[in-house]
């Protein structure tokens, strides 16, 4: 995978950290129901940033791609699906890059999947 795909996802957790986003962001999950939201807001924004150096080091990929996959998935449901499939132009903030990033990270986790666990062809 390429350091600037990673990249990518890394500079999200590590943008929320560096501008204090943590907080905001934990009283958000808080009031859409999530328990222990300011906690769960510093796993993600710590998993966002660590998970893609394993990813760049070609460690453990296929874990880190799953736990971005689902990380992602939440986001598209709770914030962006409401807002439509464009995030630009004929919408705002829509859906479409979500799921190109969940695209991308399923093929790469896919192509490092470990072959012992891999289904009978």
């Amino acid at each position: 995978m390429s350091p600037h795909f990673s990249g990518l996802i890394f500079i999200h957790g590590a943008s929320r950290y560096y501008f204090d986003g943590v907080e905001p962001f934990g009283g958000w999950l808080e009031s859409q129901g999530f328990q222990f939201g300011v906690q769960q807001a510093w796993a993600v924004t710590i998993y966002e940033p660590v998970a893609p150096l394993f990813i760049i080091a070609r460690r453990f990929v296929t874990i880190a791609c799953l736990g971005h996959i689902f990380i992602l998935s939440l986001g598209l449901v709770l914030v962006h699906a409401p807002a439509g499939w464009f995030v630009v132009g004929l919408g705002r903030n829509g859906v479409e890059y979500s799921v190109l990033l969940i695209t991308c990270l399923i093929a790469v986790a896919w192509t490092h999947w470990p072959t012992w666990a891999r289904p009978l062809e």
